[in-house]
């Protein structure tokens, strides 16, 4: 018997669907019912994903501490996916259509023994609370009309959310998105937890527009997000390696159980209109001597070197889960204050705001609703200068052509993030292209000199580790606040 969700399936880049005009697949769709047919498109390509990974070989290699994946079939080897699912989606269709009836039965008995998900009346004004007793596979958008192109076309587009509010089942929602984003084939990165869904996803502007109309369907999130809560830039899939979804105690990883520090007491949300008039207020007053306001930058430093808001307080921390310990080493700084706090997306001032507020110094604190992202698309050529840092491949976005950092070797004006050349090292670093065809690429002479004389086997072992950029870095205290 199959499980409902098989984790660690890859599903198929490739039509599935075949381009015959009548194929088995389609006269077997076109009797199912309404509800069922909803649900074949995602049963097949589980369906393909399962015999696909029937026939996976894997070969370690303790040399390289790496495994070589391939697959057998027909007597031939498939060293890749693509030519693997082309090789299933030729030769073994029936077979592929006739795990997809055994799919659609299994969910069939399923929905049969499962407590049927109630909508509220008209009247009553109750919301939905059994949605967790309904399969997952009820909440998938239907992608029976939509082509395998339009899934998987590009230039797409790469979407970030967050929704603080109660999960009772996480792991239930952390099951549905991972089928939905597979569906969808969207990449990217989920957390969720107890206290809400943090999210940036990319693929084709199809399937993005799917999985949004999908999340504000659901009785969990359709009264708590709306359609302004997702901000939406220029990229796709490609933006991100694979698809990470999974349950965590804290949605942004602060460091503070979410029971001592709740969301819930958060600072006041201003629009990018109201936050801009008040840094307007801010920086007429900024050569004050008697000054009480505070533009607080949230983010780590490697995301305010290249991108910040004029005359702003950036704290040189290297994660959010130091940015307590920044607070309370600053209460003074802090005292009778006005706070206006701003961060990516809005989601670490959530949690910032309300540990900051939690100490009971400043005269108030006020945060940005939606973040630079938000703030960017309104006020293009504001108070905000240089790029936006983004968690994906392309590192940062713009909405300007202002430079405010600088090469780490020659120091000539540059904002181009890349990792440093040191395999073990994670570490960003600005290196202008001259300084980078002389062989300048780490981020720092310990790691410059490390990489010199590392040899090819310890190269090949992957393990973060820090050096003397991150040793300069303020740690987290040895106990929690």
């Amino acid at each position: 018997m199959l499980t409902c969700l098989e984790l660690d399936l890859k599903f198929p880049d490739v039509d599935v669907n075949g381009s015959e005009t009548t194929t088995p697949a389609r006269n077997f769709k076109a009797g199912l019912d309404v509800n069922t047919r909803k649900k074949f498109a995602f049963a097949k390509k589980k369906a393909f994903a399962l015999f696909v990974k029937e026939l996976q070989a894997t070969v370690h290699k303790p040399q390289t501490m790496h495994s070589d994946v391939h697959w057998k079939c027909c007597g031939l080897e498939f060293m890749d996916l693509t030519t693997i699912h082309k090789h299933v989606a030729a030769q073994h269709s029936n077979e592929v259509l006739q795990l997809t009836e055994c799919i659609l039965e299994e969910f069939a008995l399923a929905a049969a023994t499962t407590v049927p998900c109630t909508e509220p009346s008209e009247n009553s004004g109750a919301l939905i609370d059994s949605w967790n007793r309904c399969p997952i596979f009820d909440w998938l958008p239907d992608t029976s009309d939509v082509s395998q192109d339009d899934l998987t076309s590009e230039p797409g587009e790469v979407l970030l959310y967050y929704c603080y509010c109660d999960v009772k089942d996480p792991q239930w929602i952390c099951n549905w998105q991972r089928a939905m984003c597979q569906l969808l084939h969207l990449t990217g990165k989920i957390r969720i937890a107890a206290e809400g869904i943090n999210g940036t996803v990319g693929g084709s502007k199809v399937s993005t527009k799917l999985y949004i109309s999908t999340m504000l369907s659901h009785p969990l999130f359709r009264d708590m997000m709306c359609l302004e809560d997702f901000k939406t830039s220029d990229g796709g899939a490609h933006c991100f390696p694979d698809l990470r979804v999974g349950v965590f105690q804290e949605i942004v990883p602060m460091g503070i159980e979410p029971q001592k520090v709740s969301y819930k007491e958060n600072a006041i949300h201003l629009s990018p209109k109201e936050f801009h008039e008040k840094v307007t207020k801010y920086l007429s007053e900024v050569s004050k001597p008697d000054l009480n306001t505070i533009l607080l930058d949230c983010r780590n430093f490697y995301e305010s070197k290249i991108g910040q808001f004029q005359n702003c307080l950036a704290p040189d921390i290297r994660k959010f889960s130091y940015f307590p310990s920044y607070v309370d080493q600053n209460l003074e700084l802090f005292k009778d204050k006005t706070v206006l706090m701003y961060c990516t997306g809005g989601i670490r001032c959530e949690r910032g705001s309300a540990y900051l507020r939690s100490k009971s110094v400043c005269k108030q604190v006020y945060q940005l609703k939606g973040g630079i992202h938000k703030y960017l698309e309104q006020f293009p050529d504001g108070y905000f200068r240089g790029k936006l840092f983004v968690f994906d491949g392309r590192y940062t976005i713009s909405s300007n052509n202002d430079i405010i950092s600088n090469c780490c070797y020659c120091g000539i004006a540059w904002d181009e993030y890349k990792l440093c050349s040191t395999t073990r090292c994670c570490q960003l670093v600005l290196t202008c292209a001259e300084c980078r065809r002389k062989g300048l690429t780490a981020c720092c002479p310990t790691c410059q000199l490390k990489e010199v004389n590392m040899s090819p086997e310890s190269s090949q072992q992957h393990f973060k580790e820090e050096c003397e950029c991150t040793d300069k870095r303020p740690k987290i205290p040895t106990e929690n606040n």
